[in-house]
């Protein structure tokens, strides 16, 4: 099967999330969830990929593999990156029989070659937070202290729960950040960050209500959070996982998984999954507003054949064929200004309004 010109996808097997998206020593890495093995979801490792500009990556070695006893079922699952004294950590989800989902950290001086740390995991299920569903850890500094959410499930009750550290490697438990049983248990890859004067809590739901990308505006103080305002900016079928990062340029950029669970692989693939279009994120008028990074701004064209407007729904089309049809009402917006487009061999990605509504959309 043909390949992305545009879009970021393993060179054999199988991705899903996106993880620890980060700007480290000069490079874009972007890790992701990988089977080297088959394009089907198997024994998780994390991939590599590095750029200069966001648009062109090249994969390079895998940087975890499930090599320990805190690894032996499922492998090291999603998690993310951060930068302290000219190291980077990987905090990831390591799952094992014995002991379920835990967290655990590897570091690197040069951003490629990870050591895992000798007294992992450094967090542990407790069936009194979480009933075993307890991972993708997201790691953040607020103030002097670092921050780390992660998704749980508790009584059928998607939950974020919140920790803190003065090291990265000692964690204690703050509070149930944001719970919530209508987006179908386990609220997947959390992620907490200021943006435009605001805090923003990002998860990914796996029953999605409107959407499955959840956005919700608010207030943070170290302890809980507030929210003001739930939203729900990308409303395509193949976007999820998605995980943010802050570059040198003070830039929110957005990462996604370009595909979607159950997805039926075509005849003769040997990879499955991509990275969606680095977005930038901001807030305009109380919502998300979700546009390719500056690098990627070229990419984009006002008349896609595969893309046509009927009043405020958007339908996308492989020739004849209609693929998909989403109406942007179901998100508040009630009018289309603007449509920009990336099409890329066999997926598109449409922008409404300059970022106001986005849809992510595979065509086989």
């Amino acid at each position: 099967m043909e390949r992305f010109d545009l879009h970021f996808e393993p060179t054999y097997g199988w991705m899903n999330d996106p993880n620890g998206v980060c700007q480290f020593n000069g490079k874009y890495h972007a890790f992701f969830q990988h089977n080297p093995f088959a394009p089907v979801w198997g024994p998780m490792y994390w991939g590599h990929a590095v750029s200069d500009d966001l648009v062109h990556w090249q994969q390079t070695a895998n940087a975890l593999q499930p090599d320990m006893f805190y690894e032996n079922e499922g492998g090291c699952f999603s998690g993310s990156a951060i930068e302290k004294d000219g190291m980077l950590y990987l905090f990831y989800t390591s799952v094992s029989h014995e002991m379920k989902q835990t967290q655990s950290v590897a570091f690197s001086k040069d951003g490629y070659h990870f050591e895992k740390y000798r007294n992992n995991p450094v967090l542990l299920h407790d069936d009194t937070r979480d009933d075993g569903n307890f991972r993708d850890p997201k790691v953040l500094k607020f103030g002097d202290r670092y921050y780390m959410v992660t998704g749980a499930c508790l009584n059928d009750v998607g939950r974020i729960l919140l920790f803190t550290s003065e090291d990265l490697l000692n964690w204690e438990f703050v509070s149930v950040l944001y719970e919530n049983g209508d987006f179908g248990g386990t609220l997947e890859c959390p992620d907490l960050f200021e943006l435009d004067g605001k805090w923003v809590l990002m998860f990914s739901a796996m029953k999605p209500t409107v959407a499955a990308t959840v956005f919700i505006i608010g207030e943070f103080d170290g302890k809980s959070f507030k929210p003001e305002n739930l939203c729900y900016n990308e409303i395509g079928r193949d976007f999820y996982a998605p995980q943010s990062f802050l570059d040198d340029k003070g830039r929110r950029i957005l990462h996604g998984w370009y595909y979607h669970w159950g997805k039926e692989l075509p005849e003769g693939s040997y990879s499955a999954g991509a990275l969606a279009t680095p977005r930038e994120l901001h807030i305009k008028d109380g919502k998300i507003v979700n546009y390719p990074v500056e690098e990627a701004k070229a990419l984009l064209t006002e008349n896609d054949p595969h893309v046509t407007v009927n009043g405020t729904e958007i339908v996308i089309r492989d020739g004849e064929k209609v693929i998909a049809a989403y109406d942007t009402r179901m998100v508040n917006v009630e009018q289309i200004d603007t449509v920009e487009t990336i099409f890329d061999k066999k997926a598109v990605e449409v922008f409404i309004n300059r970022g106001e509504v986005t849809i992510a959309q595979w065509l086989i």
